[in-house]
């Protein structure tokens, strides 16, 4: 902790103001003048459909690119944000707080309805006052995942960086880590269109619990095994690299397979799923592929991918393994709260669907 708070010096803050709004900036210039193709949103309330500007594999990939050759030719280190981390992290709350603030102001100017009193303003501060807010013509909810993910992508670089630095080379766990979450960041932005229909942009108000999540909980907590990696120089055997490369491989095709196959029977009821038509509750629930298998399946393997990046950790420190067993709790209880929702939606037909998809994360356990 006493080395925590001597790196918080003025310089330090001030230079790590300049790295992380400099980078928020630069996500949001390209993020508006890059080229990327138009796709409609899901219906709101009223009928109409937003339209947006997707461009995140293209902005990602030269992020990626620049960063690889500007660390290759020695223009810079990308081990300057190892070492000014925590004042990263300071800045970074400073900024979710005081953008909370002006979402909030932006909201209330608009004709937002709000709740009474200090205890509504704390409320709609931390839910938000606005589902879609905007600036400059850019979604800000959806702009928010690219400094998000894009920023936890950079701080896994830096922290390969500082392991190149010390040793002269990456290890084998280094290396099986940084290709662990290349994948899965590269295939979130390939799938950018996928979060257009998910409940987040669909229906919650943008305020500090996504804010705080996107711009602080993301980039600097999903990235805690990048510490225990960098003077963890044990060799990785090769069947447990084996098994991690299954785990995630299995992880990643529940994760990503399943959640592409909702959002294709949402944009195309008639597209084929595993060769086959799909089939239907009440021509509203999917029961085809995963989503027949078990209701909440792309949670299952979600966690096996982040439990597979962080085994490549070792088990130094209990740590990096916060972040895995927080998310076990998590999902169950997310998978819970949805299903209570989609049974008030749905009623008798969600019922149905339950009889046919027996198992909510674990097939034949749970």
């Amino acid at each position: 902790m006493h080395a925590i708070l001597a790196s918080l010096t003025g310089r330090a803050l001030g230079v790590s103001a300049l790295l992380y709004l400099g980078f928020v900036a630069a996500l949001f210039v390209a993020s508006k003048w890059l080229p990327g193709r138009i796709y409609d949103g899901a219906p709101l309330p009223d009928g109409t459909r937003l339209k947006y500007k997707l461009n995140g594999l293209q902005l990602y990939l030269l992020l990626a690119a620049v960063c690889a050759v500007g660390s290759a030719l020695k223009w810079f280190s990308l081990a300057i944000l190892v070492i000014h981390f925590w004042a990263l992290l300071v800045v970074a709350n400073i900024w979710a707080f005081s953008l909370t603030a002006i979402l909030y102001i932006k909201g209330k100017r608009a004709g937002a309805k709000l709740e009474p009193g200090i205890l509504g303003v704390v409320k709609d501060a931390f839910m938000g006052t606005e589902v879609n807010p905007s600036f400059l013509g850019v979604d800000l909810k959806m702009f928010a995942y690219r400094p998000s993910l894009m920023g936890l992508g950079v701080l896994n670089w830096a922290f390969a960086a500082a392991q190149y630095q010390a040793l002269g080379h990456l290890t084998g766990r280094m290396w099986l880590y940084q290709i662990f979450f290349f994948i899965y960041l590269t295939n979130y932005f390939q799938f950018e269109h996928g979060m257009l229909y998910t409940w987040d942009i669909i229906a919650e108000k943008f305020g500090w619990m996504l804010v705080w999540g996107d711009y602080v909980l993301v980039p600097f907590f999903y990235c805690l095994c990048g510490w225990y990696l960098v003077d963890n120089v044990e060799p990785l055997p090769a069947y447990t690299a084996a098994a991690l490369i299954v785990l995630f491989s299995v992880g990643f095709w529940l994760f990503r397979g399943s959640n592409d196959q909702k959002h294709r029977y949402k944009v195309d009821p008639q597209a084929k799923i595993w060769g086959k038509p799909p089939e239907t509750v009440g021509g509203r629930l999917l029961v085809s592929g995963f989503w027949g298998i078990g209701r909440k399946l792309n949670y299952t393997g979600e966690l096996m991918v982040y439990f597979a990046w962080t085994m490549t950790t070792g088990f130094v420190s209990f740590v990096p393994f916060i972040l895995p067993l927080w998310l076990a709790c998590l999902f169950p209880h997310r998978a819970w709260r949805d299903e209570q929702r989609c049974h008030a939606k749905y009623g008798a037909l969600w019922e149905e669907y339950c009889r046919r998809a027996r198992f909510r994360m674990i097939p034949f356990i749970y």
